[in-house]
């Protein structure tokens, strides 16, 4: 009768949650961002009395505690794209907007004493006067890298103008976010930093995660394959491979006919077949298991460009003791853990180097295993009941 009173006093006491999330976390996509909130709900939930709002295929409201409304097809994506811009909100509001979704959350929300909104874009369905706390996962500064990407661009090319305009788009929502959350989560120590010191105290730290460490890099003289993993439909990752292929990979092929570059991600259908008439680039589209990719690999690389926060791909990398290749501005968060290089000619000369020199790659790949240690899931997931507790 005790050990009832109890449970039931227990129920009680559990804070009730809303997630929100614009895609779909139980979804089979092979994604950074449904992934991670698919972590983050199971660790809540042991805790919490967590129910999900999301976006997804088809409407369905079958799973208990899992809300999801049908994805807008493409005219009315159209539609709320310029009906974000007529508010100046950002075009990626439109892309993820659901009317049904957002009279759901607004009618429902003070039924539960905290909402958590998954990414940037979630948090235009943050309800009028909702009573309880509000937490974000905004992870970088998003503004930053669109910034990046408005000045790498191409004078000539219309992708330009849009970054522009979305920049100043995100940058006013992410100021609306530092006003109006109560909690907001960022990756990184020195995305943090550039944060209005008058919103320091919102701001809570959590590291980005690795679900497992296991080290499989093994140096070899006779590995000839280069790693690339990241989602290659967005517009940093296709413009790194581009420019490794262009100005790079013809110079590897002179010094050894069999070195490869090999990509894993999702990838459009055109850059694949694009990509697929060089026999030294491989394209393997979404992967759950790597280990067979790490195997005759001598380096990961993330010759980015346009960076900010910490990357995921140089995380993975790490997990699996692969030694790592960054430009200076995806290194930033990495210390002496990774290899940084100046320009084309010094990345040239650092991928030689790591692939003949294997004092240095086992050097390498003890420090990214000492260093991954921090970032693994069974570490940052107390991060997260934390700051429900908070």
């Amino acid at each position: 009768m005790e050990n009832k009173e109890r449970e039931v006093k227990n129920k009680k006491k559990m804070k009730k949650i809303l997630f929100i999330s614009t895609r779909n976390p139980y979804s089979n996509r092979y994604s950074g961002d449904v992934i991670g909130s698919k972590k983050i709900i199971n660790i809540l939930k042991k805790n919490s009395s967590l129910d999900l709002v999301t976006l997804d295929d088809k409407e369905d409201f079958s799973q208990k505690g899992t809300f999801a409304f049908k994805k807008p097809n493409f005219i009315f994506k159209f539609f709320f794209i310029i009906k974000s811009l007529f508010y100046f909100q950002p075009i990626q509001f439109g892309l993820f907007y659901s009317s049904k979704m957002k009279n759901f959350i607004n009618d429902n929300a003070n039924n539960y004493d905290i909402i958590f909104f998954y990414h940037i874009r979630s948090s235009q369905y943050l309800p009028e006067n909702f009573y309880g706390k509000t937490i974000i996962e905004m992870g970088d500064l998003y503004s930053d890298n669109y910034g990046q990407t408005f000045n790498t661009l191409n004078f000539f090319n219309p992708l330009k103008y849009i970054y522009f305009l979305e920049t100043f788009l995100i940058k006013k929502i992410e100021k609306n976010i530092f006003l109006n959350f109560d909690k907001i989560i960022m990756f990184s120590k020195n995305e943090i930093k550039k944060v209005d010191k008058s919103f320091k105290k919102k701001l809570v730290h959590i590291n980005v995660s690795i679900d497992k460490i296991n080290k499989k890099y093994l140096f070899s003289k006779n590995n000839n394959k280069i790693l690339f993993i990241g989602n290659l439909k967005y517009l940093p990752n296709i413009l790194a491979i581009k420019s490794f292929v262009k100005n790079i990979l013809p110079n590897l092929k002179k010094e050894d006919p069999n070195i490869s570059i090999e990509l894993i991600g999702e990838i459009s259908n055109f850059n694949r077949m694009m990509f697929s008439t060089n026999k030294n680039i491989k394209c393997w589209g979404s992967q759950k298991f790597l280990d067979k990719f790490i195997k005759g690999s001598f380096c990961g690389l993330a010759n980015l460009d346009i960076a900010t926060g910490i990357q995921g791909k140089v995380l993975t990398y790490m997990s699996y003791g692969l030694p790592v290749i960054c430009s200076k501005i995806a290194a930033h968060n990495f210390d002496k853990n990774v290899i940084a290089y100046n320009d084309q000619n010094d990345l040239l000369r650092k991928i030689y180097k790591l692939k003949r020199d294997k004092i240095l790659s086992n050097n390498l790949s003890k420090r990214s295993l000492q260093f991954i240690n921090k970032f693994s899931w069974s570490k940052v997931k107390n991060d997260y009941l934390k700051i429900i507790k908070i």
